[in-house]
């Protein structure tokens, strides 16, 4: 539920990932995660991947859908701690403003990942900010921001010019920095203080998959683009040996560019094959008017899971 996140929501705004039981968390593991506890909700210790910037755009576009099916826009004055379902998403927003945006650029930060992974490549776990990250922007993370912003200037009018100008300048800034016209695509990085990866390698060559999805979804690509992009991936499906349109980088990073082993080449975020993923995808495709382009990407899908007995979250090229 997502009043839980709220429960273990920061001073300054910010979501956790996640929570469990606390009566299964080690709260005091020192390579583990750092737990944070709640008086209101003292049943959950909840924590946070410091890495990933897409807690709280995520919460705010949760509650959004929640809104939208059950149609109880009253649940937005649900009072937790002291505050408002409403103030806390207008908080969570302005987390990400306060602390993770990049005057220079227009743009929100976040450390290096995978595409919309949430492992970094300088550490053998790779969860937790740290003197060793490099920070970046990427197009997933504020794809998500504006999709956020958008859903919650549908939801309430608090706030609304504030939120509104920003989404203009988001819109217009990750179309600036990030869309690569040259070569049809989205750039994978900017670094604000250089790479973690050798000097020779030419990550611009990566395609995001799943970034690129999102910014589909944020309204930041033409129908044009839109149809050259999905030509891309179904190339790259084809080049990778993947076996459907959820495969998220191609190329992928080649192994040992991550210290977390997970993330060789096509393992895990690195080049998996993710089924969720590919379903926003085809929810895209469905949702622009590309009817064929859907049905020709989930036929591959459907058929997986029939000859499996069930949905599973990625796989490999094998």
């Amino acid at each position: 539920m997502s009043e839980h996140f709220f429960h273990f929501q920061g001073e300054g705004g910010d979501i956790v990932d996640g929570y469990m039981d606390i009566r299964k968390a080690n709260l005091n593991d020192p390579e583990g995660y750092r737990y944070r506890l709640s008086e209101t909700c003292p049943q959950y210790a909840a924590h946070k991947n410091t890495v990933e910037t897409d807690h709280e755009t995520s919460l705010v576009q949760a509650v959004y859908q929640y809104v939208k099916k059950s149609q109880s826009t009253a649940y937005l004055q649900t009072v937790i701690n002291g505050k408002t379902v409403e103030q806390r998403m207008d908080e969570a927003l302005q987390y990400l403003m306060n602390e993770k945006f990049n005057k220079q650029y227009g743009l929100i930060t976040g450390a290096t990942t995978a595409d919309w992974g949430d492992v970094q490549p300088e550490h053998e776990w790779g969860v937790e900010l740290d003197q060793n990250s490099h920070l970046a922007i990427d197009i997933y993370d504020n794809a998500m921001f504006i999709i956020a912003l958008n859903d919650y200037l549908s939801l309430t009018e608090q706030n609304q010019a504030h939120w509104q100008k920003i989404k203009e300048t988001f819109v217009q800034n990750t179309r600036k920095q990030l869309w690569d016209p040259e070569r049809q695509k989205f750039i994978p990085h900017i670094y604000l203080d250089g790479s973690p990866f050798p000097a020779d390698f030419d990550e611009n060559a990566l395609h995001y998959h799943g970034g690129t999805t999102i910014a589909i979804e944020a309204g930041l690509l033409s129908p044009e683009e839109i149809q050259t992009v999905y030509r891309q991936m179904q190339a790259n499906v084809k080049a990778a040996n993947a076996q459907s349109i959820g495969l998220t980088i191609y190329p992928p990073y080649p192994t040992g560019y991550f210290k977390n082993s997970w993330l060789s080449a096509y393992y895990y975020q690195n080049g998996g094959d993710w089924t969720w993923f590919g379903g926003r995808t085809i929810q895209q495709l469905i949702a622009n008017g590309f009817y064929h382009e859907a049905y020709e990407a989930i036929s591959p899908m459907l058929d997986r899971v029939i000859a499996n007995n069930g949905f599973f979250e990625w796989y490999t090229p094998e």
